[in-house]
């Protein structure tokens, strides 16, 4: 079977997003832009969304050349938000 990626919360998601170098350049209206050198492209999240829908996730994954496939990314993400599983399989 699939990995399905579940909801996650904002502080969860912000907080991987630094673990993996990313700052956040600027909020504009309800979106946080967050960005590093390496990327193309700029994450954007939504702050009044919370939890992270699912479909976010993985697009923003996708800009980060990561997966939900990806077992480090797994580990990651449990170790630097520090609760909770999120994948199910």
């Amino acid at each position: 079977m699939s990995r399905s990626l579940k909801k996650i919360s904002l502080r969860d998601f912000r907080n991987f997003l630094k673990y993996k170098g990313l700052n956040k350049i600027r909020t504009t209206g309800g979106h946080e832009i967050w960005s590093c050198q390496s990327l193309l492209r700029p994450i954007v999240l939504q702050t009044h969304i919370d939890p992270v829908p699912e479909f976010i996730i993985r697009n923003n994954l996708r800009t980060l050349n990561a997966g939900s496939h990806d077992a480090t990314y797994s580990g990651q993400i449990k170790s630097t938000a520090g609760a909770g599983q999120y994948f199910s399989h």
